[in-house]
């Protein structure tokens, strides 16, 4: 079954760059302190990495909530974490005027997808749609049937999910028996419309193996989830549809640390070679 191309409906470019807006703590997580930085500052940081990501030529940006550690499962995660998404995407969007896209930590599709409802996101990042593993928060189990459900209660069809296939940061013992292609088979099947390729955690890259397994047992766009950098970007973009970059285009590639816009630049640089090479 030949399905859309929600990449194509939601980028003007081929291969696109998606940055990640590492929203810093926000109210209700335990790092989250209104004396040192309130709301208020958060979302004046998210705007000003925001303008740095545009400047610099990125196609879309990620707004996610990864300083909310220890994570809660998603059904466990506050209205409040869901309403600060929604005021941060908003923000970002009607600042930039770029595609933008939600993911709450861990595997909060629902607060997501209502945070993008009242956003206008043009999608949610989904660690786990189908099957289970176990993830800092616990068993983390596949949410893509209530997902599917609450998306056509919200009449938010516009919202396409991102969902990556065997994700980073945990355990998949109880599906070892089961290839990547087998479980990409079931993500397509129960109507995931973008997958999302990783390394093993935060800033390692997938082998190029891992994505053509993929690649070749889809006929989804595949996107990669972690570990692009200036140093890999030809060999894994020339074998993938796009990528989301956060942690090389901070300052030593730290996560934590603040956006250089040079790296950016430097990155994109490479894209743009890239896409001439494939036209």
């Amino acid at each position: 079954m030949i399905k859309d191309n929600h990449l194509t409906d939601i980028f003007d470019n081929e291969k696109p760059i998606i940055a990640m807006i590492h929203l810093r703590p926000l109210p209700g997580a335990p790092l989250y302190d209104p004396v040192k930085m309130d709301f208020a500052r958060v979302i004046d940081i998210a705007l000003e990495e925001a303008e740095i990501f545009k400047r610099a030529g990125i196609d879309g940006l990620q707004v996610e909530n990864i300083w909310d550690y220890p994570y809660l499962p998603g059904e466990k995660i506050g209205l409040e974490t869901a309403s600060c998404l929604a005021v941060a995407a908003k923000a970002v969007k009607e600042a930039t005027g770029l595609p933008v896209g939600i993911n709450c930590h861990l595997n909060g599709g629902e607060a997501a997808l209502a945070a993008a409802s009242a956003s206008d996101a043009d999608w949610i990042r989904v660690f786990e749609w189908v099957n289970a593993y176990v993830s800092h928060a616990g068993i983390t189990e596949g949410i893509g049937a209530s997902l599917a459900r609450k998306r056509s209660a919200l009449r938010n069809e516009k919202c396409a999910f991102f969902c990556d296939v065997h994700v980073k940061h945990g355990s998949h013992f109880i599906v070892s028996d089961r290839k990547i292609e087998e479980m990409a088979f079931d993500a397509e099947s129960e109507g995931a419309e973008v997958l999302i390729c990783t390394g093993f955690e935060t800033g390692i890259a997938p082998t190029p193996e891992r994505i053509k397994a993929l690649v070749g047992s889809t006929s989804l766009p595949v996107i990669l989830g972690s570990g692009v950098k200036k140093s890999n970007a030809r060999e894994l973009l020339g074998i993938s549809d796009g990528a989301i970059v956060g942690s090389y285009f901070k300052k030593d590639g730290n996560w934590k640390n603040e956006v250089e816009e040079e790296r950016v630049r430097q990155f994109m640089e490479c894209v743009y070679e890239l896409r001439e090479a494939v036209q």
